[in-house]
């Protein structure tokens, strides 16, 4: 079944409508959204990107993240988004946290950041995710410094906005 999005512009306001392949191979602007979820004790739940994604497979990124589909707005993309690929199923959206503008660490995508409290344990979506675990926020700011590559690059700038806002440690 073949995914549609939302193409919008540099306000981020919708203007049209493509497959996700066309979205990605023109480079259109569209949305997506990432949900940092974090434990009681600080600790952030990374999930490790299962090899089959069309985009930084293998790589460490946010709890959960995903596009917005075509009509869906941000906050309905971030509860499908936490019940699909860790099984956490929310009543309302969690809270907004930081937004990105479209650019290349983004590839072309607005992003809408979300912060979520949650012990687990979760269901990991087995075609989205290798595997997840717990880091503490000093030692995920100590491996972008030494290993960026491990990292998906729209987590890298995730992590960089909020550390430069004094939001984690790091």
């Amino acid at each position: 079944m073949e995914e549609y999005f939302d193409v919008v512009d540099r306000d981020d306001a919708v203007v049209g409508r493509a497959t996700r392949r066309e979205v990605h191979a023109r480079g259109l602007l569209h949305r997506a959204v990432h949900v940092l979820v974090f434990n009681g004790a600080g600790e952030l739940f990374l999930q490790k990107r299962s090899q089959s994604k069309d985009t930084a497979p293998g790589a460490w990124d946010s709890s959960a993240s995903g596009h917005v589909d075509a009509g869906e707005d941000y906050d309905a993309c971030a509860r499908r988004e936490l019940r699909e690929e860790i099984g956490l199923a929310l009543a309302r959206a969690p809270a907004r946290w930081l937004r990105l503008r479209a650019c290349a660490e983004t590839g072309g995508e607005f992003v809408w950041v979300y912060r979520k409290e949650s012990e687990g344990p979760f269901t990991l979506h087995p075609d989205e995710i290798e595997r997840g675990a717990w880091y503490c926020p000093t030692e995920i700011a100590r491996r972008l410094r030494e290993q960026p590559a491990e990292f998906a690059s729209s987590f890298g700038l995730i992590w960089q906005e909020l550390a430069a806002r004094g939001d984690v440690p790091g």
